[in-house]
């Protein structure tokens, strides 16, 4: 608690500080906000005031002395932070120059507990470092190494900020001067795994505690689910059958009947039952029939009530107009000042307006009423005379208000008369200095429609050139085209002419027996061959002589091609019997004649 931390940390000044020294005694003691007081009781200086919680002529004492324990107090953002020299058992610090601009610090990692330490002497050592340290609050762990530099981890996070205050501090080991016994310490945020992971589990628990909290609301905020309906047994069947009879149980029986019968539980042995507790629900049409007519003639009186009370409304209204309207007339009007009349006209205005939709409303009353009387006269003729009489009376009043307000209109609408004469006069001052300026209105319009027309004109005369050239360019393609038309139908001409000639052409090529140019040149191998054998020679013989330039030759292709040649080669028949041979001649010479 507070009062323990008070205790610890006045028991810290009185281990750290001698009684043979007053001076710094009082500076403690006037920093816990206390009167300096000695061991005997007396007071220590006559000058402490303790509103002001300082002593006069003695400089405040640094939080960070050792023994103190003190959090250092928050300092204002306009204010510069006062640091002073920090002695400690082996060592002293010295603050920086208050001129110089604070050390500069990385951005503070998430649930960050390590804090960097540099500048440290050379001849710094552990103890030395957890002496400085240990102040700021709990330290865990020192890690240290050989380049001058360590990370220091503490218990809670509050604790960084207090050993930040260090940083730019100039460390001096006892009173030595020797460059490795002295430095300039610089603190800065470290990131360490251990702290992140620290923090991760936090904001996971931070979350499962959310989540709990959130699913306990959503569970208070559900509605409870409907209780579940009982199985089917003849004991349930007779307890639902005496809540079907009950007006009050009506609607849980029958959730449970149609559960029941969704479910499948009707069958031979139990179809009586089911039957007879349908036939039960069936008895209640009769009762909701009645609950119904009973709820329409409690609207029907409702309905007559409103239209009553409604009815007086638009009384009050009238009269409320009527009062306007009196006021709006010249005896009274004139004594009004100018504000009080608008006042008056607004007023009656809103009044009418309100009234008219009051009296549209029972107008609409009254006309659906009509409606259902002309609906029960078809059904019951007998009362025709009655529903004609009222409806006459109804037409009546509707004429008569009507009347009275198109009566109180025409008398607003001359009073509005009367002030605009009277407000004439007053206007045709203005209306000169308006016209000016309406004048210097129209003349700005007319120049900028004048302007508006030039543009306007230039563009209608660039379009026309653009017209121009566009009927020109079509007057060149379809010339362009003409051109061609005739060009194709020449050439169609010259096309069917040639067609014509190659026609003969193709016929002769048709009627040709040699179709193919290697046909042509077997011709005339065949032909040199057999003219160099005079008294003929075999077909294997000669299809033997032409397989040796292709092999792919075969003696029918070459027997067919020389029996189609009938003016070129000529087969004959030589030798008796078993001798008989036949041969292929040339021809050729013979057949010309011939052809």
């Amino acid at each position: 608690s507070t009062d323990g931390g008070r205790n610890l940390s006045l028991d810290s000044i009185l281990m750290g500080l001698p009684m043979s020294d007053p001076t710094a005694w009082a500076t403690a003691m006037n920093n816990l906000g206390m009167a300096p007081m000695s061991m005997t009781g007396q007071p220590l200086l006559p000058d402490f005031d303790p509103a002001l919680g300082m002593m006069t002529g003695i400089p405040p004492i640094n939080p960070m002395m050792p023994g103190l324990g003190i959090v250092p107090p928050p300092i204002p953002p306009d204010m510069p932070a006062v640091k002073e020299i920090i002695h400690c058992k082996s060592c002293t610090l010295f603050p920086p120059n208050p001129h110089l601009p604070p050390p500069a610090t990385r951005e503070r990692p998430p649930g960050c507990k390590t804090v960097f330490v540099g500048g440290l002497p050379e001849n710094g050592t552990e103890q030395i470092i957890m002496e400085v340290f240990e102040q700021c609050g709990e330290v865990i762990a020192i890690r240290k190494s050989k380049k001058n530099f360590c990370h220091i981890r503490f218990a809670e996070e509050f604790m960084v900020d207090k050993a930040l205050y260090l940083s730019g501090y100039r460390i001096r080991l006892g009173s030595s001067t020797d460059k490795k016994d002295t430095g300039r310490l610089h603190v800065d945020f470290a990131q360490a795994r251990d702290d992140l992971y620290e923090w991760e589990c936090k904001q996971r628990m931070l979350a499962r505690e959310e989540r709990h909290r959130r699913r306990l609301a959503e569970e208070r905020f559900r509605p409870p689910s409907p209780p579940p309906v009982v199985h089917y047994s003849d004991h349930e069947c007779s307890v639902v059958a005496e809540k079907l009879k009950d007006d009050t149980k009506f609607s849980e029986a029958i959730q449970t009947l149609l559960t029941w019968i969704e479910r499948g539980e009707v069958n031979r042995r139990t179809a009586n039952n089911f039957y007879s507790m349908i036939q039960s629900a069936n008895s209640h049409i009769r009762r909701l029939i009645n609950e119904k007519a009973a709820h329409e003639k409690e609207m029907e009186e409702a309905k007559e009530k409103f239209k009553l009370a409604l009815s007086g409304i638009l009384v009050q209204f009238e009269q409320i107009v009527a009062v306007y309207h009196s006021a709006s007339k010249q005896k009274a009007w004139d004594h009004f000042t100018k504000a009080q009349r608008k006042n008056i006209s607004v007023w009656c205005k809103q009044a009418e307006e309100i009234r008219n939709i009051h009296n549209d409303e029972l107008m609409g009353i009254r006309r659906e009423e009509e409606m259902e009387m002309s609906d029960e006269e078809i059904e019951d003729p007998s009362e025709m005379k009655e529903t004609e009489e009222s409806v006459l009376v109804s037409q009546v009043e509707a004429l008569k208000e009507e009347n009275d307000s198109l009566r109180w209109q025409l008398d607003a609408y001359r009073n509005e008369v009367e002030l605009l004469k009277q407000e004439q006069g007053k206007a045709t001052r203005d209306e000169d200095t308006t016209k000016e300026q309406q004048m210097k209105l129209l003349q700005q319009a007319l120049q900028g429609m004048q302007k508006h027309l030039l543009k306007v004109q230039e563009e209608y005369k660039k379009r026309e050139a653009e017209l121009e050239k566009v009927k020109e360019d079509k007057l060149k393609i379809e010339t362009l085209l003409e051109n061609l038309k005739e060009q194709e139908s020449s050439t169609s001409r010259v096309c069917a002419c040639s067609q014509e000639k190659e026609c003969p052409m193709e016929k002769m090529l048709s009627n040709c027996p040699v179709k193919s140019e290697r046909e042509v040149l077997l011709v005339g191998i065949i032909s040199t061959f057999l003219h160099v054998h005079p008294f003929g020679a075999s077909i294997e013989y000669i299809c033997s002589y032409l397989q040796r330039l292709d092999s792919k030759i075969c003696t029918a292709e070459v027997e067919v091609l020389m029996t189609r040649l009938q003016n070129t080669f000529r087969q004959e028949l030589s030798g008796v019997g078993a001798s008989l041979e036949k041969r292929w001649k040339f021809c050729g010479f013979d057949g010309l004649k011939m052809t």
